[in-house]
């Protein structure tokens, strides 16, 4: 079906001889399912149907490149807060370690993510999950574009004091997770929606044995398929790997030839740049610059630890391609567009360089490089109809000087109208047409207390979740006042 959006008040294109996103005004944007059919003004041609784009703004869709939707939305609640005074480990992973949802629980937490993220504005994600049963399901009701990432490793990590991150290795050392990756990612590629790619992802760097690493960086070169790892993440991973192998867990994974232009790190952070770290050589940006490594930056995870990466400007500045990512609760792109430059201003102080645009084409543009699509993350004739249309009347887009900065300083999600998947709509008028977004809050209500309930029996301490994470304020009974 074509579709027109007549009149679009705002349309961000992109201007393929400066390389950047530039505003039009008042011109007619024309797509169907093959693709951006037209950008100009008063079109002719016969379309199928059309939207009064008078009070809008039209942008490309938004390009999720690190998000984890089976996993992430059940911890609302938990996990805000989390931060570990003691420095080392982060309170997050003792509660995860002891925090297990069913199958059940899984697949209400993707249906609820991904409607979040559609009506958000996002038209790609990258699905970081381990494998379960009804993954592909989902993901085709949805109608998002998906990069199907099916995690594996050798070792699965755990504390017993958060002083110090210990490992639990496989008897294989994920030689049969592996291969259960590789059936799903050769499933999603043949899946008839042809809304579907795939990933090879090795879950962390200090979970997977070096053959691993070495034949997932060959899987990827073989497929042509991008290549993903969590790297440089955290404290713990840092201080074991430099322990362990006398390098930063970035120069190991240039030793071991895993770094390139089809790579991806899962957020960088803890490089050898990081003030906080004290490494007496820098090495790192250059290498993931040189390699053409790009990096996924979720800054809103590591917020919420104290932690933030030194900084996002100086690393674009570096030469390095950055996508964003959700990769926690809530999984809202627009607000992480805006944690992203507002930390990277924190970070560099009065010297910052980074603005909204550079922020908003890593949310659009660099996710799409990273992912090796030139028809992604981008308003132009011949790229792929992901269209995302907001309301300029919404009280929060008010006033309109700058549309962008009004969606994401102002309004985020909330003035996101109509969304549209290679020009099928999945949102419409603010309501996700494809997904049921409140029956899934429901199932994944009920997910989480049976998750919680089970936790005395895992936890290392074996308290309960309520000491684990307490509410931000105590629950007491109050008694009835009788009068007369």
């Amino acid at each position: 079906m074509r579709t027109c959006i007549r009149h679009a008040a705002w349309v961000i294109v992109w201007d393929a001889a400066q390389g950047r996103h530039v505003y039009a005004r008042d011109i007619d944007v024309v797509f169907d399912e093959e693709g951006i059919r037209y950008l100009g003004p008063d079109h002719r041609s016969p379309v199928d149907a059309e939207l009064d784009g008078r009070a809008a703004l039209v942008m490309p869709g938004l390009v999720d490149v690190h998000c984890h939707p089976s996993a992430q939305a059940v911890f609302r609640g938990f996990t805000e807060e989390f931060g570990n005074p003691r420095l080392f480990f982060s309170g997050r992973h003792r509660f995860r370690q002891s925090f297990e949802i069913d199958e059940d629980g899984a697949l209400a937490s993707a249906e609820f993510t991904l409607a979040e993220l559609l009506a958000g504005g996002v038209t790609t994600v990258v699905d970081l999950s381990h494998a379960y049963p009804g993954w592909l399901q989902v993901l085709e009701r949805s109608g998002v574009r998906a990069v199907v990432a099916p995690m594996f490793r050798s070792a699965a990590w755990f504390t017993e004091t958060g002083q110090r991150t210990q490992y639990e290795w496989s008897a294989d050392e994920g030689r049969a997770a592996f291969e259960e990756a590789r059936f799903v990612m050769d499933e999603a590629e043949r899946h008839p929606s042809g809304l579907f790619s795939a990933m090879v992802s090795p879950a962390q760097v200090d979970t997977c044995a070096e053959w691993l690493l070495r034949e997932s960086a060959d899987l990827a070169t073989r497929t042509g398929r991008p290549l993903h790892v969590h790297a440089a993440q955290s404290y713990a991973e840092f201080a074991g790997m430099t322990r362990r192998l006398d390098m930063t867990p970035i120069e190991w994974l240039s030793r071991i030839g895993f770094l390139g232009r089809s790579t991806i790190l899962g957020h960088a952070v803890f490089t050898d740049e990081h003030p906080w770290l004290h490494w007496p050589e820098r090495r790192d940006l250059a290498l993931l610059a040189d390699t053409g490594t790009s990096i996924a930056h979720a800054p809103t995870v590591f917020a919420r630890d104290g932690t933030l990466l030194h900084d996002l400007g100086r690393v674009r500045r570096a030469g390095i391609n950055v996508g964003i990512g959700t990769d926690t609760h809530p999984h809202n792109m627009l607000e992480e567009i805006r944690t992203a430059e507002l930390l990277a201003r924190v970070a560099a102080g009065p010297t910052h360089r980074l603005g909204t645009a550079e922020a908003f084409a890593c949310a659009t543009i660099g996710g799409a490089r990273a992912l090796g699509r030139k028809d992604l993350g981008r308003l132009a004739v011949g790229a792929q109809a992901d269209v995302v249309v907001v309301d300029l009347e919404h009280p929060h887009m008010q006033p309109v000087r700058d549309p962008l900065r009004s969606l994401i300083y102002g309004a985020a999600d909330r003035a996101v109208r109509d969304v549209f998947v290679a020009g099928r709509p999945v949102v419409e008028g603010g309501r996700v047409r494809t997904l049921d977004r409140a029956g899934a809050a429901r199932r994944l209500a009920a997910a989480q207390e049976r998750a919680a309930a089970g936790v005395p029996a895992r936890d290392p301490l074996g308290d309960d979740v309520d000491r684990i994470s307490p509410r931000s304020l105590p629950v007491v009974q109050l008694g009835v006042e009788r009068t007369g």
